[in-house]
């Protein structure tokens, strides 16, 4: 049997990679709370119309202190998830945008006696950011059949450059967690449970629903391998839209207005452009103005070319067709849906959960294309400016 229709290897297991990805998780929050403890500490002032007032939460204080160690990641949409978690959606203002599984998880775990909102939302954060490192560790060994490279992938993920937001009271943790799984499941042909995890992955983010197209693309490749039914595979691929179909539905019967968490995105700014327009203009405005413009053009440019080495095999072989698909939908979206001021605004943070980029770096290294000690530097170096700006409350993402 060839090693393009090997079946996954059933030894396996996701426990088996829990130490490494809690090591580096750990390592990795420890690194967060020594940026957060200096750059809270007025190493940058504070830019103008910092911090913002429209999200209806309370900004934390702005004084030096321990507390920074905790709410030094209570930044711009933190203050969004964090209302949302408390108060919930109005369709007199932005909150449609949010999808509900990352409130609604704060909101739950805010229950227990003396956590509060914003310990429930990190609480929530990091353990998901912990278990996604876990899944993503069994899925390259799955995959690529290397500890070292399942290492190596779960430790430049956590390093790129807006990793840091894994580790924040944002959505992107849960995310990513729900679309691993979501791959994992499919992977190991459990279909129903791959459906399930991407529809979540639809709640919890408005692109979750582009996991139809990577879970699509594996079942035609999976059912092509084995000669096993399609039909079965593509249902469960496209049960993923179910999820968006409800929190589409629940704006419908509650407030009139099914369509309010797709049209709210023009009140953030946002239109329709070509995704070569939206490049053209962010190197333009990179080239002139540099700032936040210059930082969205390197951190998207490093994302793209680890998903183009991906693509090419380089280190590692052919990487499945449904990661790429997936992948490469997750980083047009941005491009397409694009804000004239700034072109590639939060294009760097969406661009954080797609796991592939991780394994193209580091197939670049076992290959011996690229220097392990050079990638994780630049990683490194880009993430903590990227970090120490956002805890200083400059709009980075």
């Amino acid at each position: 049997m060839s090693e393009r229709t090997r079946p996954p290897r059933p030894s396996v297991r996701l426990r088996d990679g829990l130490r490494d990805a809690v090591v580096c998780a750990v390592g990795v929050r420890i690194g967060l709370a020594a940026i957060s403890a200096v750059a809270a500490s007025g190493l940058w002032p504070i830019p103008p119309d910092q911090p913002p007032t429209d999200a209806g939460f309370p900004p934390p204080a702005l004084t030096d202190g321990w507390h920074v160690l905790v709410t030094a990641t209570q930044r711009q949409d933190a203050l969004w998830f964090l209302r949302l978690a408390t108060h919930g959606w109005s369709p007199d203002d932005g909150s449609a945008a949010f999808f509900p599984v990352f409130p609604l998880l704060v909101r739950a775990v805010a229950w227990l006696p003396g956590i509060g909102p914003l310990g429930a939302a990190l609480t929530v954060s990091n353990l998901a950011c912990a278990g996604a490192l876990v899944v993503l560790h069994g899925l390259t060994r799955l995959e690529f059949g290397d500890a070292r490279t399942a290492r190596r992938s779960v430790r430049l993920l956590a390093l790129f450059p807006t990793g840091f937001f894994l580790f924040a009271p944002y959505s992107e943790a849960p995310f990513l967690m729900l679309v691993l799984l979501a791959f994992w499941w499919a992977r190991t042909d459990r279909w129903g449970r791959a459906g399930l995890a991407g529809a979540l992955a639809a709640l919890t983010r408005s692109v979750g629903v582009l996991l139809v197209l990577g879970l699509a693309a594996e079942a035609v490749a999976r059912s092509r391998d084995d000669g096993r039914p399609l039909a079965p595979r593509l249902a469960a691929a496209a049960s993923v839209a179910l999820g968006t179909a409800v929190w589409l539905g629940w704006w419908g019967l509650v407030h009139g207005d099914p369509g309010r968490p797709l049209d709210v995105q023009a009140l953030w700014g946002r239109e329709l452009w070509p995704p070569t327009r939206t490049l053209v203009e962010a190197v333009r405005l990179a080239v002139d103005q540099r700032s936040y413009w210059l930082l969205d053009v390197a951190i998207v440019g490093l994302a793209i070319v680890g998903l183009a080495l991906a693509g090419l095999g380089v280190g590692l072989g052919r990487v499945r067709a449904g990661y790429l698909v997936w992948s490469a939908a997750s980083l047009l979206v941005p491009l397409v849906v694009a804000a004239p001021f700034r072109p590639l605004l939060s294009a760097p943070r969406f661009a954080a959960v797609v796991f592939p980029l991780a394994w193209g770096y580091a197939g670049a290294i076992r290959a011996g294309r690229l220097s392990d000690a050079a990638v994780t530097a630049v990683f490194a170096g880009g993430w903590s400016l990227a970090a120490a700006l956002f805890v200083a409350w400059y709009y980075v993402f």
